[in-house]
């Protein structure tokens, strides 16, 4: 049997409302609740989603709700902010991100947050850094998904490219959720192999498809919202179920691949009490460039946004 679990999800648009879709699924908590500054709205993604519960194999809340939710909450969810534009990229979204999060902070002040904290708002590295030091944190509490969709979609063109299944293959993309993001080529397994036993991988192709699947995806049926959600609930299952997975995730680095005070999707060992250890992979001398390449693009971003949204305001 399963300690009772509530996740608070900010933010009911296509991605909060896919995500508790998904948390259903998987069943890793027994009350899920929307909240959203449209209230209306919340309520009706609540009762949406609790309409595919009705042959569930356990009992399951999912109601709307309102800030106060957090204070007794195990894993607060953050999905608040715009949805990309065909064309934009995720930095494009961080102004208004950046201002959605103070906003939200001020909504929050009130209450005990004794829950996990993991933001899905675009820039991910840059409002997971807001977040952390704007609720005062620890690292280990306050973090983003950062690249562990784009890790599903690492795996699934490595799959795609090699015919072997996505559960014979283990890659991380690193870096920012977005362009500079980067993949270590070198400790890619596929069926126990180094990718270099796959000479038909073209990795230039295969690091396309996993920055731009997403932009794809929008230009499509614009947004993105079914990997996310999928991706969300992995990560909450790990979580509240303590399962110790090792899942690239946006957390603050400090001294980690050398890298001090920045937010970046690295591989992390995940349990009931969030990031339990960051795992350094032995990088090439290149992927440490490129590596050191994305977070600086993030630390240009992070600089912004204290400059747009100053804490010092809160």
């Amino acid at each position: 049997m399963l300690n009772k679990h509530k996740i608070v999800i900010l933010g009911a648009g296509h991605v909060g409302s896919h995500c508790a879709h998904a948390l259903c699924r998987r069943w890793c908590a027994e009350e899920i609740v929307l909240v959203d500054i449209d209230r209306e709205k919340a309520a009706a993604q609540a009762m949406d989603v609790a309409d595919s519960l009705s042959f569930p194999p356990a009992d399951l809340v999912v109601r709307s709700g309102d800030y106060s939710d957090c204070a007794d909450a195990d894993l607060i969810f953050v999905a608040i902010g715009k949805a990309r534009s065909p064309g934009q990229t995720r930095l494009d979204l961080l102004g208004d991100s950046v201002k959605m999060a103070r906003t939200l902070v001020s909504q929050l002040s009130p209450y005990p947050l004794p829950g996990i904290v993991v933001s899905i708002t675009n820039p991910a590295d840059i409002v997971a850094d807001y977040l952390r030091k704007a609720l005062h944190l620890p690292r280990s509490r306050v973090f983003s998904t950062g690249t562990l969709l784009d890790t599903a979609r690492l795996i699934r063109t490595l799959s795609e490219e090699t015919g072997v299944s996505r559960r014979s293959i283990t890659a991380f993309s690193l870096g920012e959720h977005g362009d500079s993001s980067m993949i270590p080529f070198s400790a890619i397994r596929v069926g126990g192999l180094p990718l270099d036993a796959y000479p038909q991988v073209d990795r230039a192709r295969v690091l396309e498809r996993t920055r731009m699947i997403g932009m794809d995806i929008i230009n499509g049926k614009g947004s993105t919202e079914f990997g996310i959600g999928e991706s969300a609930a992995f990560l909450a299952e790990a979580i509240l179920r303590d399962r110790k997975a090792v899942l690239p995730v946006s957390v603050l680095l400090c001294g980690e691949y050398g890298q001090e005070g920045v937010h970046c999707g690295v591989p992390c060992v995940i349990g009931r009490e969030g990031i339990e250890s960051i795992v350094e992979l032995p990088l090439t001398e290149e992927e440490q460039a490129l590596f050191t390449l994305s977070c600086n693009v993030i630390r240009t971003h992070i600089a912004m946004a204290e400059q747009i949204a100053p804490l010092s305001e809160e």
